[in-house]
Order: structure tokens, then C-alpha cells, then sequence
């Protein structure tokens, strides 16, 4: 007794000892918008918020109708589902430029759960046996309830992994996996619309193996095309992929884009509308779409247990392509995005939702490249377009009705064209590091042979086991203790302007399992000696995972070692002891000399045998006027005594 009141005393002092600045900073760590809202600036960034905003809902509107169909439930629920998932997000998250909403990937394995537990009993979306519910028949509702158990029970997954702080083991997940699954799961996609792309009559096809089965039987009732669905598909193609072509090619000169999509959508309705086409010529329509939101519901709970894979395939492969477009906006405007925070968004962004009956959500590459487009500023953009989906809900979506299926699967297919042109990632991996290409083979042949979810686990597994092998096990990680030894480098001239330059000896393989920790620990290095110095204290107020979250194949163009006033610094890399790097340590290493660059920070190479400067050269264009590789330290320090009259304290470290 006496123990357990010992618990709760130490408990209750526990909850005195908060303090009220505790509270306001765990806040502002778990609501992201409490920290820009309050400052942000109306007069600069409303218009162009507004502007992205308006073409967003568009483009929200469109794949909402699209990805649900894909999700095998009414176009309706798409709608709800480009609306209630970017309210949550934008209070949770971090991206700036990230939108949550409907998602092709999870769109395609929800579709699973749906088509198992509740197989198609019409080809119709409405019977005449109503629920009472939008309208909706008893059948169309069952698959909500399915597509919506999937969005919980994944979203509860990922909130899950919050709690066990799971965000830092991202690590495993590199980019040539991310590409392969997410450039699989993408044709896997394609392949489902192209029933609707040929107008023909078939049954759900998949499991494994089930992507070949699909042309299989396409091939066997070829002559079940029809001519006129096939036509308007190919002309909408067509339509979609030259005007968005002449978009991007003209975007500098034009402010506002044209949207094909909507264009595209009003006008095949009218067609088909006054040519009669759903009867004379037999096209599929999307039917009655009801207006307004229903009051939540809770999901099925009695399903939850036959939804578990598909569950956490929407967890895993969400949370993947959504939080490596986060990254990637953090790196392009310079901000930090903390990886577990975004298991918290996007968790709450699927469960909160479900009750609205909503299919499950994750960001999308066409949605975050469409702000960066337009010049969005903050998820006010995202805000705005919610207002106008809210619109289309309430007012225009019942005149949708003559809207043809075919136009809908051709927009999913053009909105898939970033995820396919990644087949042209194969080469840089070829020239980098074959055996990245080989995985990336091997991944992208597994999503296609199972599914997305398959794939990326293959990916993961099949990356950890092959770098185990490719060095010793002890040597993995050996990068904690960082012996420093100071000597100096002095002129016989200008000993007054000495300037630091530090030297890093790098004695161990760099893959991706250790690209982060060696990141961090020459952030260390480089920051120790750097407090009175105000080009290191630009780098200070920079967090580490700016520089270290996105291993992509950025440029980093080399500038010429100007002379600049003496407390410029310079960072040579010893690389003798670097045999082994994979594409994601040429990554790192690419970024750590574009940001050294970028904060006035020369960074040399020494010792660097041919594959790591052919891998360099060709991964990240480098070019100065001044070489950048050279064959020893001491070649390095007489070129930065010849360029910058350096003649200060040099420092050597060994990573």
C-alpha cells in the first residue's frame, strides 16, 4: 500500500512540475499551425494561396471522383475524401506544400478489401433498394463501409507508430525502393482503367499474379471493345497529355494554368448529355451524385479484423510517398519536417475522416507539383480549396451526373505520368551503383507480381541484407566516436588573416544505413569550432534533417573559391578511406557540398578513387572553375594557399 501510494505522490509531483511554457511548446511541436498561422502574411502570401487554392479544389475535384471509382465506391465519396483529410492535415502537419486527399496507391489496395468483402452485384452505382442514406443503395453503402473501415483501421496504424516514435526508422526506406513501388503500384493502377479505357464488361481481377491475368482475359475478349469508349478515351488522353505539356513548357510566362481537367470534364458531360451517348452508344456514366455531407457515422467495427492487410499496406505506402514529398518540400524552402510528426497527420487525416465516410487518404505528387507551380506559400492554398470543394458538394456535384467513366480513368492515367517517367530513374542508378539498380528491378517486379504493399517490404528487406553483405557487420554503424587532432597549417605571409580549415577523414563504407549518422557527426565537427564565426552560425540556425531527410539527386553546381573576408572556412573530405557508397551516400555527400556551398563553406575531396568521382560527377553535375577532387590533403591545403591565402588552424578528423 505504502508502495503505490509512493507511485501516486511521485506521479501527482510529476504533473506539478508541468509548467504552462511545457504546454504551449508541446502544442506547438504537435500543431503545426499554431506556429504560422499567428504570423502569417496576408499582403504577400493571401493572393497566391488563393490562386493555388483555386486550382487545387479543381484538381482535388477531379481525382476525388476518379480515385473513387478506382476505390470500386460511388464518385461521391471521392468528393468527401478531397475534403475532410486536408482540414486535418492542415492543422497536424508540416508539409507547406503537401496535400492529403484521395491517392491512387490507396485508392487501388482499399479497392481489394472492397471487392472481397463486398463483390459486385450491378453494374449500376444505384438500385432501387435506398438506404435512405445520400440516396445511396444498401450495396453502395456496404462499400463505403469497407473502403471507410480501411481508412480507420490504417489510419489507427499509423498513429500507432507515432507512439513508438517510428518515425526515425525511415532510414530503411531508400530512394530506389520508394521509386520502384511507387513506379509499380502506378502501372498496377493503369491496369485497372483499362476496362474502362476499352469499355469493356469484365470481372475484379487480382491477387498475385493478377496484374497478367487482367490482359489475359482482355486479350481473350478483344472483341468486346467499344469502338466509340476506346475513341473518346484515346481523344481525352490525348487532350490531357498535350495541354498539360504546353502548361509546364509555359508556366514562367503565364500565371494561372489552364484546367484541362475540369475543361475536359464539362465538356464530354454536355456531349454526352445532349448525344445521348449512355443509351445509344452504351458509354458507362457516373450516375446520380448526391448532394451535401451526411452526419457521421463510425466505421464497421465487425470488419475491421478482415481488413488488416489492407490496412497497413494504406499505413505503409500512404505514409511513404506522402512523407517523401514532405521532404522534399522542406528541402526545396528551406523548413525541417519532423518524420514522426507526420505519422501523427496523416493517421488523423485517415481516422477522423472515416466517420465521414471517406476512403482512405495520403498525399499525391501531382497535387504538391501543381502548388510549387502556382507559387502556394502556405496550406492556406489547401484551406481555400476546401471552401470550393464545399461548393461543389453542395451545388454542382448532382450536375456531374452524364460525366462519362472513361474521361474519368483517362485523367487518373495522365495524373499517374510522374510515377511512370521514373523508369528513367534506372539509368542515373545504373551509372551510380548497379546494385541499387538492381533492387530497383527486382522491387518494381514484385509490386507488379503482388502489390504495393509486397513490394515495398521485398524493397526494405532485400536493400538491409544486401548491404549487411556488402561490408562487415561491426562496421555498419561505426561512426560515434570522432577523434579530432589539431595542427597547423601556416604561411610565411598575412599571418594575421589565418582562416580554419577543417579535415574530415571518412574511413568507412557510406550506404544509406549510415549516411544519416555520418551527416550528423560532421555537423558536429563542422559547428564546434563555428561559434565565432557568423557563415557557421547561419549554419546552426539550420536543423540537421533539412540536410539530411531527402536523399535526392539534386545539382550541386561548384562555385569558384572566391576570396571573401578571413572567416570563410573550408571542409576537405578524406575520402581514402571511402571503398564502398551506394547511390543514397553519393546523395549525401552531393548535399552535404551544396549546402556547405550555399552558407559560404568551400568543401574539397581528397583521395577519391574514380568510381566515387564518376558517381559524383554524374549525380550531381558539379562544375567550378576550380578543381574540387585532388589526389592528396596536401594538394588541397597548397590550392586553397594559392586561391584564398589561407593560413590558419587546420583541423583533422577521422569519421
Amino acid at each position: 500500500m505504502t508502495g503505490a501510494k509512493r507511485k501516486r505522490s511521485a506521479v501527482w509531483r510529476k504533473i506539478q512540475a508541468v509548467r504552462s511554457e511545457d504546454i504551449k511548446v508541446w502544442c506547438m511541436r504537435r500543431l503545426p499551425i499554431l506556429k504560422w498561422a499567428p504570423v502569417y502574411n496576408w499582403k504577400e502570401n493571401l493572393l497566391p494561396d488563393t490562386v493555388s487554392g483555386m486550382m487545387l479544389a479543381i484538381q482535388q475535384v477531379t481525382q476525388g471522383l476518379a480515385f473513387a471509382v478506382l476505390s470500386s465506391v460511388h464518385p461521391v465519396f471521392g468528393l468527401y475524401g478531397s475534403f475532410f483529410p486536408v482540414i486535418i492535415y492542415a492543422i497536424f502537419g508540416m508539409g507547406r506544400h503537401v496535400v492529403t486527399g484521395t491517392f491512387a496507391l490507396t485508392s487501388l489496395i482499399s479497392a481489394n478489401a472492397v471487392e472481397r468483402l463486398v463483390p459486385s452485384a450491378s453494374a449500376n452505382f444505384t438500385t432501387n433498394n435506398n438506404s435512405g442514406i445520400l440516396s445511396l443503395s444498401e450495396f453502395e453503402m456496404q462499400r463505403i463501409g469497407v473502403a471507410a473501415a480501411v481508412s480507420f483501421l490504417g489510419g489507427i496504424i499509423q498513429v500507432a507508430m507515432f507512439m513508438l516514435q517510428l518515425g526515425s526508422a525511415t532510414f530503411l526506406l531508400t530512394e530506389p525502393v520508394i521509386s520502384a513501388m511507387t513506379t509499380g503500384a502506378a502501372t498496377h493502377v493503369v491496369t485497372s482503367q483499362v476496362k474502362y479505357l476499352l469499355g469493356m464488361k469484365m470481372p475484379y481481377i487480382s491477387g498475385p499474379l493478377g496484374f497478367f491475368h487482367i490482359y489475359a482475359y482482355i486479350f481473350e475478349n478483344i472483341g468486346s471493345v467499344q469502338l466509340e469508349t476506346l475513341l473518346l478515351s484515346l481523344l481525352s488522353i490525348v487532350v490531357l497529355v498535350l495541354v498539360k505539356e504546353l502548361n509546364e513548357k509555359f508556366q514562367r510566362n503565364i500565371k494561372v494554368v489552364l484546367p484541362v481537367d475540369l475543361l475536359l470534364i464539362i465538356a464530354t458531360s454536355v456531349a454526352c448529355y445532349y448525344a445521348d451517348m449512355e443509351y445509344v452508344y452504351g458509354l458507362e456514366v457516373v450516375g446520380h451524385i448526391p448532394d451535401g455531407i451526411p452526419s457521421p457515422k463510425a466505421p464497421p467495427m465487425n470488419v475491421l479484423p478482415e481488413v488488416v492487410t489492407e490496412a497497413f499496406g494504406v499505413a505503409l505506402v500512404g505514409y511513404v510517398a506522402s512523407l517523401a514529398l514532405a521532404q522534399g518540400s522542406a528541402k526545396k524552402f528551406k523548413y525541417t519536417v519532423d518524420d514522426n510528426q507526420e505519422f501523427l497527420a496523416h493517421g488523423l487525416s485517415n481516422v477522423i475522416p472515416s466517420f465521414f465516410f471517406c476512403i482512405p487518404s495520403a498525399a499525391a505528387m501531382g497535387r504538391t507539383a501543381l502548388l510549387y507551380s502556382t507559387g502556394a506559400k502556405t496550406q492556406v492554398a489547401c484551406l481555400i480549396s476546401c471552401v470550393l470543394i464545399l461548393v461543389v458538394i453542395y451545388a454542382i456535384g448532382p450536375m456531374l451526373y452524364w460525366l462519362p467513366m472513361c474521361v474519368l480513368a483517362s485523367i487518373i492515367v495522365v495524373g499517374l505520368k510522374g510515377m511512370l517517367m521514373q523508369f528513367r530513374d534506372l539509368k542515373k542508378y545504373w551509372n551510380v551503383d548497379k546494385i541499387d539498380w538492381s533492387i530497383w528491378i527486382s522491387t518494381y517486379l514484385f509490386t507488379i507480381c503482388f502489390a504495393a504493399n509486397v513490394g515495398l517490404l521485398y524493397g526494405v528487406v532485400c536493400t538491409i541484407v544486401i548491404v549487411i553483405f556488402r561490408f562487415p557487420r561491426t562496421k555498419t554503424l561505426n561512426l560515434k566516436n570522432v577523434k579530432e587532432e589539431e595542427y597547423k597549417y601556416k604561411t610565411e605571409d598575412n599571418c594575421e588573416s589565418l582562416n580554419q580549415v577543417k579535415i574530415v577523414s571518412v574511413n568507412n563504407p557510406l550506404v544509406f544505413l549510415n549516411a544519416r549518422k555520418f551527416h550528423a557527426d560532421l555537423i558536429k565537427i563542422i559547428q564546434k569550432d563555428s561559434t565565432n564565426s557568423q557563415a557557421y552560425e547561419d549554419a546552426n540556425k539550420c536543423e540537421q534533417n533539412t540536410l539530411l531527410c531527402s536523399f535526392s539527386n539534386g545539382s550541386c553546381r561548384g562555385e569558384s573559391l572566391q576570396s571573401c573576408h578571413s572567416e570563410r572556412h573550408v571542409l576537405i573530405l578524406d575520402c581514402s578511406g571511402l571503398n564502398l557508397f551506394d547511390y543514397t551516400g553519393v546523395s549525401v555527400l552531393l548535399q552535404i557540398y551544396m549546402d556547405c556551398k550555399n552558407r559560404h563553406i568551400d568543401v574539397l575531396l581528397a583521395h577519391c578513387k574514380d568510381s566515387l568521382i564518376k558517381a559524383m560527377q554524374y549525380s550531381g553535375n558539379l562544375e567550378s572553375e576550380n578543381p574540387v577532387f585532388f589526389e592528396s590533403i596536401s594538394s588541397a591545403i597548397d590550392a586553397i594557399h594559392i586561391h584564398r591565402n589561407y593560413s590558419k588552424f587546420s583541423d583533422q578528423s577521422e569519421v
